[in-house]
Parts: C-alpha cells; structure tokens; sequence
C-alpha cells in the first residue's frame, strides 16, 4: 500500500531511480555545458509523520545547516491540481559553483514527496519555466486499499 507518484519530464533526458535511498527518479540532460553544474530534476519520496509545513521547516533548517551559503529566496503555499504544495526557491553553493534549486513538495497519506530542481545561478533563467513546468506535471495519487 504505497502512493504512487508520476511526473512528465523533458523530452531526451536520461534518468535513474534509486528506490531503496528513496529517489524515485533523477533526471539530467544528455548534453549541457562543459564548464559547468548540469541541471538536475529529482523526486524523493519518504514517510512524513508530521503536517506539510512542520516538514518542509524541518527540511529547510536542515538544509541550512548542510549546504553552504545557503538563502531562501521565494517561498509559498499553494494549491496545484487538487493537492496542496509548498514551494521553495533557494541558493547555495557547491564548490566554486553558485546555484539555485526550486522544490515543491506534497504530503500525501503520510508520504512526503519532494520535486527539487537544481541549476547554475548563471542557467537558471533558461530552465526556470522548463522546471515549473516539469511540476505542474507531478501527481501524487493516495495507495488505494484492497477494498477500492
């Protein structure tokens, strides 16, 4: 009894899923610059006990303490489909790279899922409509129960 998760990504990316970390997939484009941080789309899925909110604070607290120069610069809540979904947009840096990754996350039956897409600060005006519409595709449908 698992929800299930779908999602539409970019045409020619490659993708993996590593289901026993809880990647559900993660997707890169085959080509992209050379000199650079590639774009990445992945979706986590794990147990969440507490509500959507409490999760995502605990999620962004811990995020703040692991990733370097890490600033939230866009939050919101919203409903997107029939589900409602909290919505972060934050920098931080890796190695020399500066970047910005957009997540959405669900809570459904007691499985948080989370849509985090990461690109160069420099690439993110060529990928930010590409990643909103990658999210505007997830859906997250409740296990259903042997009797319905």
């Amino acid at each position: 009894m698992t929800s299930q998760i779908s999602l539409e990504l970019p045409p020619g990316w490659l993708k993996r899923a590593d289901p026993d970390t809880g990647v559900a997939v993660r997707s890169r484009p085959r080509r992209h610059h050379a000199d650079g941080v590639p774009p990445e789309i992945v979706v986590r899925s794990r147990p969440v006990e507490d509500g959507l909110a409490e999760w995502r604070r605990e999620t962004l607290d811990a995020l703040a303490r692991q990733l370097d120069r890490f600033e939230v610069e866009d939050e919101d809540s919203y409903d997107l489909g029939m589900q409602r979904v909290h919505y972060h947009r934050f920098g931080h840096r890796l190695g020399v790279a500066e970047l910005i990754t957009e997540q959405w996350s669900w809570l459904v039956d007691g499985l948080g899922v989370t849509l985090t897409c990461t690109v160069a600060r420099q690439d993110y005006a060529a990928y930010c409509d590409l990643f909103e519409d990658v999210a505007a595709t997830v859906e997250v449908r409740p296990a259903l129960n042997a009797a319905g």
